[in-house]
């Protein structure tokens, strides 16, 4: 009776880890864009665009306003010399608002949705700087 229980415990064991090894997640560091793991499933995405006036010159020094609709939370950036801007590893799993201020002009606000299943989206924001 002894061995039949010892056999039965070692035998659930081993299924035990069997199973364990099976389930394991490799802890590996992320790639060095931060976007995408080895099987080339993207993890993330990079907003870019550009900031213009109304007669598409590029606008540098703008504030630049994304705002992540699911935590509230608000990062900026101020644009480049050539009007660009550059949101790197953002959630596919939200919606971002994204806007651009200068000198109390105003962008619209735009929308990035979680279904744009794009890895690099680009929106360009216009400034009436001429009001």
């Amino acid at each position: 009776m002894q061995m039949k229980r010892f056999l039965g415990i070692g035998i659930f064991l081993l299924l035990a880890l069997s199973c364990s090894a099976q389930l394991s997640i490799p802890l590996g560091g992320s790639s060095s864009e931060g976007s995408s793991h080895k099987s080339g499933r993207i993890t993330s995405r990079t907003l870019t665009g550009m900031v213009l006036d109304k007669s598409d010159k590029p606008i540098g020094d703008a504030v630049v306003y994304l705002k992540n609709t699911k935590t509230l939370a608000i990062k900026s950036y101020i644009s480049q010399h050539d009007g660009t801007y550059r949101f790197p590893e953002l959630s596919l799993n939200n919606d971002y608002e994204v806007y651009a201020q200068k000198k109390g002009d105003k962008s619209k606000t735009k929308t990035l949705s979680q279904f744009d299943d794009r890895e690099k989206p680009n929106i360009n924001l216009q400034i009436d700087t001429n009001k």
